[in-house]
């Protein structure tokens, strides 16, 4: 498998971003890859698990790691295959959603993390509550944000359709812009600048172009299935489930509701629907997401 790794240069002096890199490798032979991800707090601590989405890394967390470290838990957010520090495999056909889920769930089982509050937003949810089906031991807690577990059994909202067209023509393929539009109180052009670091020039975007067409969007995908088993495994579990949504993202409207109806878990939780809040709510509202998470660790 042929993969680009971002020269490290890219991403020095990037404001409230200076964690510790820390790697791992997922996959074997030829097809290891080196996995980044921030490891902040405490080690023995019980971890706040932090997915990000497309096309953003670990820097979307950059608001809540420190809260959380604070607060005396472990705060651990990785960077997805093709994504952030972590290696870009050049070829599309490389990205698959089952790919996703076997990298991160290589990824988890090294690190042996136990306990964890889940929090996941965007494809960071379509991976991290397969790993939860996978694995509902490792789990304590759950907090979706702005995210789904699409089936293909729904058609897709024209919102989605828009923007996976958007994904597939844009040239450039600006990812802090995509973010900035993404958000309600609009990035600096700082932030922006460091959404884009990972991806020096087109070659390094694959993953990034690749994954809107990932998501399942009729019954026959090649994911399907397996997220309507994961469901059938989501909708028993009894773990307390908290909805954080942004009310300004248009393509995830009403999907807080799903979760909350589907997983028992989520029954007298304190869900909140941010109102000044877009897709990328940790930019909108991260300290407010992380003051809900841990009085919601607090309280279950």
């Amino acid at each position: 498998m042929k993969f680009l790794r971002t020269e490290d240069n890219r991403f020095e002096g990037l404001q409230d971003y200076d964690f510790a890199p820390q790697y791992l490798t997922v996959g074997q032979g030829a097809a290891a890859l080196r996995m980044h991800y921030v490891d902040e707090g405490p080690r023995q601590a019980a971890p706040v698990l932090m997915l990000h989405g497309e096309p953003t890394w670990s820097y979307l967390y950059r608001h809540m790691i420190p809260l959380f470290s604070a607060a005396g838990h472990r705060a651990v957010a990785p960077d997805l295959i093709g994504f952030g520090r972590s290696d870009k495999p050049t070829q599309r056909s490389d990205y698959s959603y089952q790919s996703h889920v076997d990298w991160l769930a290589d990824w988890l089982v090294q690190m042996d993390l136990q306990g964890i509050t889940l929090i996941c937003q965007d494809w960071g949810g379509l991976l991290g509550l397969r790993l939860l089906a996978m694995m509902p031991d490792r789990f304590a807690r759950l907090v979706v944000a702005n995210t789904a577990l699409p089936t293909g059994d729904q058609p897709m909202s024209e919102a989605f359709k828009s923007w996976r067209a958007y994904s597939q023509a844009a040239d450039p393929f600006n990812a802090g812009r995509i973010v900035y539009g993404g958000t309600i109180s609009k990035l600096t052009e700082a932030e922006v600048a460091a959404y884009n670091a990972p991806f020096p020039d087109e070659s390094y975007l694959a993953g990034a172009r690749q994954f809107p067409m990932l998501v399942p969007d009729n019954p026959e995908d090649p994911a399907a299935q397996p997220n309507r088993d994961a469901w059938q495994v989501l909708k028993g579990l009894d773990l307390p489930v908290l909805t954080a949504f942004g009310a300004e993202d248009k393509v995830m409207a009403g999907i807080d509701g799903v979760f909350q109806k589907l997983m028992p878990g989520a029954a007298g939780q304190p869900h909140v629907l941010f109102p000044n809040a877009g897709h990328f709510l940790q930019e909108d509202v991260g300290p407010e997401l992380a003051r809900k998470t841990l009085a919601f660790i607090a309280d279950t």
